[in-house]
């Protein structure tokens, strides 16, 4: 075998780490979607530090990153801006026994950014924001089911969801049967499931948009067919919030949700999500109104006054900066340069780039076009082994001509390598270890 398929980076220290987070840590780390699993045997870096758009491991090796903090660090690491923000309030004190003015401000400050919203609560994570959706929903339709899109691989880490994945392991059937599902771009079916379970489905949860564009009329249509079924429209904007408008997808497509989700790029890596909605609907999570109070959201460091900061400097550099319009330049360059060379090099079918600029993921097919744990491997390993550290192709705004440059270089010189692993109908001499494996399967 020739040296090209057989040449290794090597990560010692990466390796010792990851048998401590083994130990103490179900899992080896804290989002299944980080864990050493989804990596090539033996090549998953622990992290040290970042900077921009670039981060180094703990064995001294420095990579340009892609899909930074799945998804959130849009801005690059240690972005000078919400550095210095978050530095201001630190001094002052992160959490208090009452609201901190910081709180006002956030707020008022995120629905400027996103005028179709009402009323914000924030809390620390994606998933209590969207249970908590699903909560309020339940509550202001008393209808017990949730209608999810089944098209969109996440929603939360609660029951109401993970109990249809692969991963329902210690959740009642119960819980997963009130769970139904619908397709994107189907309207037809969506009505059909609203009329087999007439009266029962309080929401309908879905990602406005993904690695496709919505189908014209689809977002209005899927807003008619809630408003006629007496069901709450709610728009899980984790990913689209800011990356496709600083308004959201909502903002973009121009369609008003009753209520949506926030996170990710909103703290630029700091822990905080938003819930935002109609203040009619919203209210019920409040005191000023007549009805049964809904435990909306209350979390002890919902509002820690330095990831408000974050999320307020992040707004205003969006906004000012013109960062969306910039992720998408990156991510067109990117996406130009990886299918020009994926072509090049004969595997233009098989290396597939796809999604939104500004939010690219890539596909890797076998010889026969399906995918393929396997040679998503092997094109990991390469990249690796070229300094590159992409799950995804998701852009940074820290990125530059020269990082999406060299990046397009490192994929060529793998895609030589897959050129070869399809010749020989088998990329397991390519692979030195085990394929990764998917984030939701039912055995270990």
């Amino acid at each position: 075998m020739d040296t090209e398929a057989t040449e290794e980076l090597r990560l010692p220290r990466s390796r010792q780490a990851n048998e401590r987070l083994h130990a103490m840590i179900p899992g080896g780390a804290h989002t299944y979607a980080k864990g050493d699993d989804q990596y090539p045997e033996n090549l998953a870096p622990v992290i040290s530090h970042g900077r921009g758009a670039h981060v180094w491991d703990v064995d001294g090796n420095r990579y340009i990153e892609y899909g930074s903090g799945l998804r959130s660090v849009s801005l690059g690491h240690a972005h000078p801006r919400v550095i210095e923000a978050v530095r201001r309030e630190l001094d002052r004190g992160s959490n208090f026994v009452r609201p901190s003015i910081v709180e006002v401000e956030a707020a008022e400050r995120f629905l400027a950014t996103v005028p179709t919203a009402e009323m914000v609560k924030f809390t620390k994570n994606g998933s209590d924001a969207t249970t908590a959706a699903v909560r309020l929903a339940r509550a202001v339709t008393g209808r017990p089911r949730v209608a999810i899109c089944g098209d969109h691989p996440f929603f939360s880490v609660d029951d109401w969801f993970i109990g249809t994945t692969p991963m329902s392991a210690g959740i009642p059937a119960a819980t997963t049967e009130l769970t139904v599902a619908f397709p994107y771009g189907d309207l037809a079916a969506t009505e059909e499931l609203l009329t087999r379970y007439q009266d029962e489905i309080a929401c309908l949860i879905l990602e406005p948009a993904g690695h496709t564009e919505p189908p014209p009329g689809y977002l209005a249509g899927l807003r008619e067919l809630a408003d006629r079924h007496g069901c709450v429209l709610v728009f899980d904007e984790m990913i689209t919030g800011f990356r496709w408008s600083e308004a959201g997808a909502q903002g973009l497509y121009g369609v008003v949700p009753d209520l949506s989700t926030f996170g990710k790029a909103l703290g630029n890596g700091f822990a905080v999500s938003a819930l935002a909605g109609r203040r009619e609907l919203m209210e019920w999570g409040g005191l000023r109104h007549s009805g049964d109070r809904v435990f909306l959201l209350s979390t002890t460091h919902g509002a820690e006054t330095h990831s408000l900061a974050a999320a307020m400097a992040v707004q205003t550099t969006y906004v000012e900066e013109g960062i969306t319009a910039r992720l998408h330049a990156l991510g067109e360059r990117l996406a130009a340069g990886v299918r020009e060379a994926a072509a090049g090099m004969g595997v233009g079918g098989h290396i597939v780039v796809r999604g939104r600029a500004s939010n690219l993921v890539f596909a890797t097919l076998d010889e026969h076009g399906q995918p393929s744990q396997q040679y998503r491997t092997l094109f990991l390993r390469r990249l690796l082994a070229g300094g590159v550290l992409a799950p995804s192709f998701v852009v940074s705004s820290a990125l530059d001509d020269a990082d999406i440059d060299r990046t397009v270089d490192v994929v060529a010189q793998a895609c030589a390598v897959y050129r070869k692993a399809l010749d020989a109908a088998d990329p397991t001499p390519w692979l030195v270890g085990r394929p990764v494996k998917p984030v939701f399967r039912r055995l270990a």
